[in-house]
């Protein structure tokens, strides 16, 4: 018999949280997440998503077990934004049993429905500013921080839930021994052409932190608007990621352009901590799992670039080239062998091109499904 349960005490959320450290107890790739950082996700009373909008857990129990979970969402600003009536599914994990996931995708949809919507899209952890995606091709490597992780049979089982393809997401990867270093070959000329543009690149201060976040969120908030699934970060939603980014930024890989004061775009890569978490037993930072991430830091050889963007007006300048290409150069000396570059939508061409052309290779590919309710 299976059963789904409401997630309502603390206890709940513990079980919700932990459920992927016993089903991927065989999988070399599995990284488990930070314990208090999906914890706080999950929380209504810490997480600003939730004074817009609502999302509510759900566990799967077959046989007095615990055997699935997911998480039913509805971004009203989302909604809003795009003049949509969608929810999303999020959190999804289940054993290998239709049955189960039929039933958890099922209670998601239908809670969804009884807020209005008429579609639901997933997985999406939260919001298109978390992970979300499932993985359905690149399954011979572990994921990189903030990036999604999952067993081949999940595809079956969305699938075969009802859920059709609704974009495609990419991840490339480039080494510092395949890389084409053209970019940082011209950097010089790059970067002397776009001062005589008035535009100068430099690295994020962290001492004047706040001012530099506002500054790239008014940036963040243009230059993506036009991409599927964008949503504007409210004020607090940026301070809170933000404030978590800012633990693991190192200035080297994040890089602003200038104008004058005004910052026209950015590119953010984070040292992947997923090298890290690996050895955490069940993300638990406390009682020694906050020693192994901050002696661990200074250990790390690879990076993710999550974010680079310009404004329109200030595109095919060649700031997207020096923007990586100063990120390539301060790698190099830094013992950094790689970067993934994460994630692009598959129709994005300009970027995807750019990528390409600094000989990323495309490594990992995602997807979002979508079923009308």
């Amino acid at each position: 018999m299976i059963e789904i349960i409401p997630v309502q005490t603390k206890k709940q959320i513990a079980q919700f949280i932990d459920l992927p450290h016993n089903l991927y107890a065989k999988d070399p790739n599995y990284v488990p997440e930070l314990f208090l950082g999906q914890q706080d996700l999950l929380s209504p009373h810490k997480h600003p998503f939730y004074k817009h909008s609502s999302a509510q857990p759900f566990l799967a129990y077959k046989d007095g077990r615990i055997v699935g979970r997911v998480l039913a969402i509805w971004n009203t600003n989302h909604n809003t934004f795009n003049k949509v009536s969608e929810g999303q599914f999020g959190f999804f994990e289940s054993i290998n049993d239709q049955a189960v996931a039929n039933k958890l995708l099922d209670t998601a949809a239908e809670w969804v429905k009884s807020k209005g919507g008429t579609c639901i899209v997933g997985p999406i952890n939260l919001t298109t500013n978390d992970t979300c995606g499932l993985l359905v091709d690149g399954f011979d490597k572990p994921p990189m921080v903030m990036m999604p992780y999952n067993p081949r049979y999940y595809l079956d089982l969305i699938e075969h839930a009802g859920y059709n393809k609704k974009v495609d997401l990419r991840a490339y990867l480039v080494t510092t021994e395949t890389a084409n270093r053209r970019s940082v070959l011209l950097l010089e000329r790059l970067e002397e052409r776009l001062r005589r543009s008035g535009i100068v690149l430099r690295q994020i201060n962290l001492k004047d932190f706040a001012n530099e976040a506002k500054k790239i969120k008014a940036v963040y908030n243009k230059a993506w608007d036009k991409n599927l699934g964008f949503v504007p970060m409210t004020d607090e939603e940026f301070d809170y990621t933000a404030k978590e980014l800012k633990m693991i930024v190192d200035p080297k890989y994040c890089i602003v352009a200038e104008r004058g004061e005004e910052i026209v775009g950015f590119a953010l890569g984070i040292p992947n901590i997923n090298e890290i978490l690996v050895h955490i037993k069940k993300g638990r930072l406390l009682p020694f799992g906050i020693f192994k991430l901050l002696f661990g830091l200074k250990k790390i050889k690879m990076i993710r670039v999550l974010m680079l963007g310009v404004l329109e007006g200030y595109r095919k300048l060649g700031i997207e080239a020096c923007l990586y290409g100063l990120i390539i150069k301060n790698a190099i000396p830094s013992g950094i062998e790689g970067a993934e570059c994460s994630w692009m939508l598959d129709d994005n061409y300009m970027m995807n091109h750019a990528i390409e052309q600094i000989n990323a290779e495309f490594y990992k590919r995602y997807r979002l499904y979508e079923k009308a309710i």
